[in-house]
């Protein structure tokens, strides 16, 4: 029987099957010790997994029960596909490496120099190596499990089905959904949160992904960055609050912009709109947008600290609703406590513990208080030990009426400690004013809904959607950098470490060495001394004793393992390094030390041009916004001289179809003043 039968909410499996812990999966010692190579890691790792027959016919699969809480029970599987290049439907060309890499200037090979030029070289993921393998991790959705169980396709769109093969990676809507390559290059497809009908949140997603590319030592992760909330692209929302994509909080950053952005553009435009100031805005947009003005008072007056800017302000809502109870106002007198359906006390009778434990509180008059000291008095009015105890675990940090119960570890005497703090003056009472007066109240009542409505009112009405007849100038700006921020889509994480400078003998006397390959053209492309980037290096283990040509040997190896282009390479000879066969291979290198290997590709039909994931991509891009490559954005192609422009820089809407017969500006302009036929 398939696991695929257990659901997101699933039972425990049978006694003497695996469970893994979901907080904790991919670091180091859980599951397994990684401390080899990505390719060595993941074989570790499967070696763990319970062997799938049916998720992916004909293709080795992988799945991993996880355990995300006890209390209720609550697992979740993860697979793990591993996808060889024979059953890829991208067989030459990885438009994930494709789109996400900068094009690269080739650049000449100097000997003395090579590893310098080396780095540069591995800046462009086209010219990445296509690799024999991709592994697949998927935590599906119930829904993405039902749609695949029935074989009636899901809610995006149908399966399809060829020859009676089936793969549920195919499937669109899993909570989460990336892909290696087996040199540890990786994409991160999709992440579906809970407003995507996830059982997990995004945050929880995405720091699971971050332990796997961790634990696994993966080289670098790309992503395409179109992550929303209510409608919103959190991207800007995140730029214009931080300075940075809301995946920058895991160290992604940018890689690669579309129409033309590059890094400085990019980073100008989140200073200009983090720096417009709020006055400005009241100024030019009250009349037509007459919330304005009330809506940044509002929030003024809920900040410790002056609001001057559009950063500020949505920096501000952001810490404002993460401090917010769920569904509860910073006024309302509730206790502020997420009450379980399974909880064994009432809502009456925890609202009454708490009531009795904030004026025990008050009593205090604001000072801190132990732990013991606060129960001890609640106790004469309260007799459930456990009740109080419940209660005062939940109310740290919470806010009850006018008063945050403040909760702090004394760092003296390591006892927990509670106060009050009256924030009441978050309204704007004056002595004349009554603070209790259920207008002003209601007037400045702030939940974590209205936050997120006074979010996107700034989002459609300043930031995003101005109106043409108020775009003049420093609002002109705002449109400018927003556009410039959503254009910045393409996001990678460097997870490479550097190796070590002394490696220490392995086991059974073994020592390492990294190694890489530089593959020598017999073509026309030798003649001009141009060479595409090389593999990265690659740790390749050796005993004591051995010789160059056994070192040769592993080498040829190890590359023909990994990379699809390689199945016929030979070496031919050591970049700085003239050396016998015979040679014992640690009396002239040192243990750990980077050497590069010369050869050529003798496999029969092989064209060297197409074993790189961007292929034999002949298309000229030249677009008025400088675009030179193709960034996977809509183009057309110009008639006569079949250059490839966006349709969106030559003006053709995104819901109109592409024309039947396009010229280019430049060819229109040529036709025009050309001399007219006799």
């Amino acid at each position: 029987m398939s696991h695929l039968d257990i659901t997101s909410n699933c039972k425990k499996r049978k006694r003497g099957e695996k469970v893994f812990r979901f907080k904790n999966f991919g670091e180091n010692g859980y599951p397994v010790e990684f401390d080899g190579s990505f390719r060595e890691n993941v074989k570790a790792l499967l070696e763990l997994g319970y062997s799938e027959s049916n998720i992916c016919t004909g293709i080795p699969s992988w799945s991993f029960q996880l355990e995300v809480s006890c209390h209720p029970p609550f697992y979740i599987l993860l697979f793990v596909i591993e996808e060889p290049i024979e059953a890829s439907l991208d067989h030459y060309c990885c438009k994930h490496c494709l789109y996400v890499g900068d094009v690269l200037v080739p650049l000449l090979l100097l000997s003395f120099n090579f590893l310098t030029t080396l780095d540069c070289l591995l800046s462009g993921w086209g010219e990445h190596l296509i690799c024999n393998k991709k592994y697949h991790f998927v935590l599906p959705s119930k829904d993405t499990v039902i749609a695949f169980l029935n074989r009636e396709g899901n809610f995006d769109g149908e399966i399809s089905v060829k020859g009676n093969k089936f793969n549920i990676a195919e499937l669109q809507g899993h909570m989460m959904h990336g892909v290696f390559h087996s040199d540890g290059f990786g994409h991160l497809l999709c992440v579906n949160g809970l407003e995507a009908g996830s059982n997990l949140s995004g945050r929880q997603i995405i720091e699971f992904w971050d332990r796997l590319c961790t634990g696994l030592q993966a080289r670098k992760v790309s992503l395409n960055d179109i992550s929303q909330k209510r409608s919103m692209e959190l991207r800007l929302l995140h730029g214009i609050a931080y300075g940075e994509p809301w995946f920058g909080q895991w160290g992604y950053k940018f890689e690669r912009g579309n129409f033309g952005v590059t890094e400085p553009i990019y980073q100008k435009a989140i200073g200009t709109i983090q720096g417009v100031p709020l006055c400005i805005l009241v100024h030019y947009l009250s009349n037509t947008n007459p919330d304005l003005p009330s809506i940044i008072s509002k929030y003024q007056t809920l900040s410790d600290y002056s609001l001057a800017t559009l950063g500020d302000l949505f920096r501000f809502m952001f810490e404002l609703k993460s401090h917010l109870p769920e569904d509860n106002s910073i006024d309302a007198c509730t206790t502020g406590i997420v009450i379980e359906p399974n909880c064994r006390w009432s809502a009456k009778r925890i609202e009454m513990a708490t009531r009795v434990i904030v004026e025990s509180l008050k009593r205090a008059d604001f000072r801190w208080v132990s732990r013991q000291e606060v129960r001890d008095a609640a106790r004469a009015y309260i007799g459930d030990t456990g009740l109080l105890d419940f209660v005062l675990k939940s109310l740290g940090n919470r806010i009850v009426g006018n008063y945050l119960v403040r909760r702090s570890l004394n760092p003296v005497t390591k006892v927990l400690e509670y106060c009050l703090e009256d924030v009441s003056n978050i309204f704007p009472a004056q002595e004349s004013i009554n603070i209790n007066n259920s207008k002003v109240k209601a007037r400045y009542k702030i939940t974590r809904c209205q936050v997120m409505k006074d979010m996107y009112y700034f989002y459609k009405y300043v930031v995003k959607d101005q109106k043409q007849t108020v775009n003049m100038g420093i609002l002109t700006a705002i449109q400018a950098a927003s556009r410039i921020i959503l254009d910045t889509k393409f996001l990678a994480k460097d997870y490479y470490t550097e190796f070590p400078c002394r490696v220490e003998l392995g086991l059974e006397g073994k020592l390492k060495l990294y190694c890489t390959v530089f593959l020598r053209n017999n073509e026309e492309i030798a003649n001009e001394g141009i060479n595409k980037a090389m593999p990265p290096f690659e740790c390749i283990t050796l005993k004591s004793n051995a010789t160059f040509d056994e070192l040769k040997q592993q080498v040829e190896r190890n590359f023909k393992e990994l990379y699809w282009g390689f199945r016929g390479f030979a070496v031919e000879s050591i970049l700085n390094l003239n050396a016998k066969g015979s040679d014992l291979v640690f009396g002239l290198v040192e243990v750990g030390q980077k050497m590069v290997f010369e050869g050529s590709n003798r496999e029969r039909g092989m064209i060297n041009e197409l074993i790189y994931e961007s292929g034999n991509n002949n298309r000229v891009v030249d677009c008025p916004c400088g675009t030179k490559d193709d960034d996977g954005e809509r183009m057309v192609s110009c008639d006569i001289c079949e250059v490839w422009q966006h349709t969106r820089c030559v003006r053709i809407p995104y819901h109109q179809e592409i024309p039947h017969i396009f010229l280019c500006s430049r060819c229109e302009h040529e036709i025009i003043i050309s001399p007219s036929l006799p």
